[in-house]
């Protein structure tokens, strides 16, 4: 899978967290800005995210893939969800563009720190890919409040065999649900299932497209 080209490469410094690196796929008009982060067993180089960096610049959607700094520092295992939220708020004010919205996104705990933080910074929306509802096995540690909580327009985009969480274990709430059916945590799917990961990929792009344009200017 190819994306776009990446405009600029920016070092951020967070403060105590360490340098962020933020990876811009301009748009040539943009009209707003999407930030996305990561989760904490990957980097951004994942199929969803790269899916939306090539995708959502032809809509004016500038996209920003953000590293963590325990990526930046080549580290493996994320730290505690409140030094990632710490790191999310020191490198937000680099994502900003004049007269830009900008929706805060991720994936799995990246799509957890959007949650979390985005009407505090000032975000207009969320974009939740995989919310770890729940670790897998454990439904009764839910993470549903940092979901319904998020005060701001909010998408999930779920596979339908999530073990963090399948969309028929979500919560009824003030946001939109989209299903990717048969993908697991990763949005892959089954050879079985007879979907390929060009038609997954595409119906969450999609997803993320037609969710946006109702955002408005």
């Amino acid at each position: 899978m190819t994306t776009d080209p990446i405009d600029t490469v920016d070092i951020i410094d967070t403060g105590p967290t360490g340098p962020a690196r933020i990876l811009w796929h301009p748009a040539d008009r943009p009209r707003r800005v999407l930030a996305l982060g990561h989760g904490a067993g990957g980097g951004t180089a994942t199929r969803d995210l790269l899916a939306l960096a090539a995708a959502l610049p032809a809509d004016g959607i500038t996209v920003a893939l953000v590293e963590q700094p325990w990526r930046v520092a080549g580290k493996k295992v994320a730290p505690a969800p409140k030094t990632l939220d710490t790191a999310w708020r020191g490198l937000w004010p680099a994502l900003l563009r004049p007269g830009l919205p900008v929706i805060a996104g991720g994936r799995s705990a990246g799509a957890r720190v959007a949650c979390r933080t985005g009407r505090e910074l000032g975000a207009t929306a969320v974009l939740a890919l995989s919310f770890p509802l729940h670790p897998p096995g454990r439904p009764e540690r839910s993470r549903a409040d940092e979901l319904l909580s998020t005060g701001l327009p909010t998408l999930v985009v779920q596979g339908g065999h999530d073990p963090f969480g399948r969309p028929a274990e979500f919560p009824e709430g003030a946001y939109d649900l989209v299903e990717i059916a048969e993908a697991d945590h990763g949005f892959a799917v089954p050879r079985r299932a007879g979907i390929t990961e060009e038609t997954t990929v595409t119906t969450i792009t999609e997803a993320v497209r037609a969710w946006a344009r109702t955002l408005g200017e």
